[in-house]
């Protein structure tokens, strides 16, 4: 998917006033997110974006992994729904009720623009309280039976 097809579903999706507000929220969603998947994962999933998307992906995840907090590289940071959220919204200037309306909605368009076995182990690496942010069908993999 081309870079200006995804930030207009972004910003049709989560009902944003214009473009700088849908590229704000999209650079956001996918910088956190390399923050929270394993290291290879995040890189695997940035091969498949745009180039400006998959540099804001590929600097967060470098980021992290020079800093420490991926550890040895590998494995993301482990944190839930309420971090993602304020990490989001600060770097989108946002409150968290948009970054969580916001990261539905890339996340949407990430899940029709990745490879489909890609999109399942980005939502397998993500615990439950994100994955609920994901589409209802990606949502429910690896949930517990009945849920």
């Amino acid at each position: 998917m081309r870079h200006d097809e995804m930030i207009g579903k972004v910003q049709a999706l989560a009902q944003l006033p214009d473009r700088g507000s849908a590229e704000r929220a999209a650079h956001a969603v996918v910088a956190t997110l390399s923050e929270r998947l394993p290291s290879g994962l995040a890189r695997h999933v940035a091969a498949q974006l745009p180039p400006d998307m998959a540099d804001a992906m590929r600097q967060a995840a470098n980021a992290g992994a020079v800093s420490g907090a991926h550890g040895s590289g590998t494995s993301g940071e482990r944190f839930g729904l309420t971090v993602f959220a304020g990490r989001i919204a600060d770097r989108a200037g946002t409150d968290e009720d948009t970054a969580l309306r916001d990261a539905a909605a890339v996340l949407e368009v990430l899940d029709a623009a990745l490879a489909p076995e890609l999109t399942e182990r980005m939502a397998g690496a993500l615990p439950a309280d994100i994955r609920e942010l994901l589409p209802v069908e990606r949502a429910s993999e690896g949930a517990e039976p009945g849920r």
